[in-house]
């Protein structure tokens, strides 16, 4: 009987696949050699699709990053385009956030994060932000939006009530919170991204008035 042909080897099908295993075992459990068992292939056929790890992972990047959007800064005031880059950003990270570490080192080497950074610094000038302010602005975005996707706050919980009932009286809740953590980490982004942007009016009024 024969055997079962093995789908042949693609950029994204391999893509795909680094993909699940750093979202499964984290990034740096992944290996070409991993990757090539997972794939049902010998790591020797990755190289001819990828000549290292490295151009990988930069692939990889390029992907996430392209479903970041940057549009609302052609046509929204700079604070609802502001939010709606943050909320695009964030989404797109925390469908991945095991490779979120990867994402933070070297963003102004890769085209696609300084498409993102040159939309977003345009944006920001063009409604009357000084450059400096702009870059802030951009550089403070970037770090709420990744610190919100390295890990799961509520999720850090036990669910166990005895950890904390005795210890920690005021935390005589937090035994709840790993049940709905997603719902927690959402609506504590907006509320950290809010309160951003409302303290970034009161300082736009000083500097452009």
């Amino acid at each position: 009987m024969a055997r079962p042909r093995v789908p042949l080897l693609s950029r994204e099908r391999i893509r795909d696949a680094a993909l699940t295993l750093i979202d499964r075992d984290g990034l740096a459990e992944l290996s070409m050699r991993k990757l090539a068992a997972e794939l049902g292939v010998q790591a020797a056929s990755l190289y001819g699709h990828y000549p290292n790890k490295d151009d990988l992972f930069d692939d990889l990047a390029t992907g996430i990053m392209s479903h970041v959007d940057t549009s609302a800064f052609d046509t929204e005031p700079w604070d609802l385009a502001l939010a709606a880059w943050a909320r695009s950003y964030r989404s797109a990270l925390v469908a991945h956030p095991n490779f979120v570490p990867y994402l933070a080192a070297g963003p102004g080497r890769r085209a696609e994060n300084l498409r993102a950074a040159d939309a977003v610094h345009g944006g920001l000038v063009g409604a009357g932000w000084p450059p400096r302010y702009a870059t802030m602005i951009g550089a403070a975005t970037r770090y709420l939006v990744m610190g919100s996707t390295v890990g799961s706050f509520a999720g850090g919980f036990a669910d166990d009530v005895q950890v904390y009932r005795d210890r920690y009286p005021h935390l005589n809740q937090a035994h709840l919170l790993r049940a709905v953590a997603d719902e927690i980490d959402d609506d504590s982004f907006e509320l950290a991204l809010t309160a951003f942007i409302a303290g970034l009016g009161a300082i736009y009024a000083t500097v452009t008035g």
